[in-house]
């Protein structure tokens, strides 16, 4: 698979990034297919260059823009940019320990008429009298 994304360069203190298309088991640094262009995050405000027909070449082709770079792309119209938020999603171990799963259960509850929630619980507990019940007639007969 085939990723543009931005590698590192420049002085330390004062970083400074290519745009580039890379393999993803390439390192940040390694090597690269093509640059297309640059990034100076120090400027005000900051500098971008980008080739945008090789960009929408390799977009074309497949390749996948890392978040940074869809940010840059998004910015220069090359692109719309998804929306994804990576710190919304929870591991199965935080859900079940986590203050936020009672909140999201208070939340529908003042939306939901006060009526249907002893109608639903009433059935719940009728149906094991009714099993008791049952059992009790045939255990006398």
């Amino acid at each position: 698979m085939i990723r543009i994304r931005l590698a590192r360069v420049g002085k330390k203190g004062r970083p400074s990034y290519r745009i580039v298309v890379a393999d993803v088991a390439a390192p940040r640094d390694g090597s690269y297919l093509e640059w297309i262009g640059n990034y100076d995050p120090m400027a005000d405000p900051p500098t971008v260059t980008l080739k945008n027909e090789r960009a929408s070449h390799w977009l074309s082709m497949g390749a996948v823009p890392s978040d940074a770079v869809a940010r840059i792309m998004d910015r220069n119209g090359l692109m719309e940019r998804n929306h994804t938020f990576k710190t919304a999603t929870k591991k199965s171990g935080e859900e079940e320990s986590g203050g936020g799963a009672p909140a999201a259960v208070a939340a529908p509850a003042p939306n939901a008429p006060v009526d249907d929630a002893p109608s639903e619980e009433e059935p719940a507990a009728e149906e094991p009298a009714a099993d008791e019940s049952s059992a009790e007639e045939e255990a006398t007969e």
